[in-house]
Order: structure tokens, then sequence, then C-alpha cells
């Protein structure tokens, strides 16, 4: 994965903030989180969801898998984080979100991207994938 992680990565810093295959034409960003028993940097690409004003929502679906990314659980501990979408880098708080809000936004990406209702199937019973809302510090 960090092989396929550092070509994304490469590619969308060489061109912009965009990038090809699976993520042509998907809105992207790069999160930049920190391990958290070990502090060790780590830079996730991440497909996002434009909110209002200065917040963009992420979604820790990890492809459906039955677990979180690691990044979900780093950035939620640590509160805030850095991100890169197109050529901007900002630091952002990190807020989870819950309840109906949560099931608005995640609606609203599952329409839009018909692979996360897929994720959604595959957890169903699992785990509720996390929803973070990144806004701008």
């Amino acid at each position: 994965m960090s092989d396929w992680n550092d070509k994304v990565i490469a590619e969308f810093r060489a061109n912009g903030g965009r990038v090809g295959d699976a993520f042509a034409g998907a809105p992207l960003l790069l999160l930049h989180h920190a391990g958290r028993s070990s502090g060790t940097p780590y830079i996730a690409p991440i497909m996002y969801q434009a909110g209002a004003g200065d917040t963009v929502y992420v979604f820790a679906s990890k492809g459906g898998a039955p677990d979180d990314p690691d990044w979900y659980a780093n950035a939620v501990a640590a509160g805030k984080a850095t991100v890169e979408i197109g050529t901007q880098t900002f630091e952002v708080t990190v807020e989870e979100l819950t309840g109906e809000q949560r099931d608005a936004v995640y609606a609203r990406q599952a329409a839009a991207y018909p692979g996360f209702a897929e994720y959604e199937e595959k957890t169903r019973g699992v785990r509720t994938i996390p929803v973070l809302a990144l806004t701008r510090a």
C-alpha cells in the first residue's frame, strides 16, 4: 500500500492535485498525520467532499475493509492535521461526525460515488464508516 500511496502522492504534487486511474476526476486531498504512539509522520491520499465554508469531509472507508484505516485514529487522537488540496497546504481541526449529520454527509458521498455505497454494504453489521469534518484552522 505504501508504494501505491507514494505514487499517488507524487502524481498529485506533480499535477496540482489531479491524479488519474482510480481517482481520475475525483476530489482528492493529502492528509498529513502522525502515528498516535510513534509520532511518525504519514501522508494518506483520501477522497473528500466539499462542505460549507472552509470544511471538507473525509471518509474512513478503507475500501470496505472490516477495520478502520490508521489515518482515522491518528487524526481523531490529534484533533488536528495538515492537508494539501490542489496546490494549497494548510492546517485543519478534526471533528468526527455522528448520527444524522454523519449519515447525511455519507449519503451524499455514496450518491456521488457509488463505490462508497458498496463500502457501506460491505461493512454493514461490522462497523460504521467514520466521517470526519476537516475545518481550516
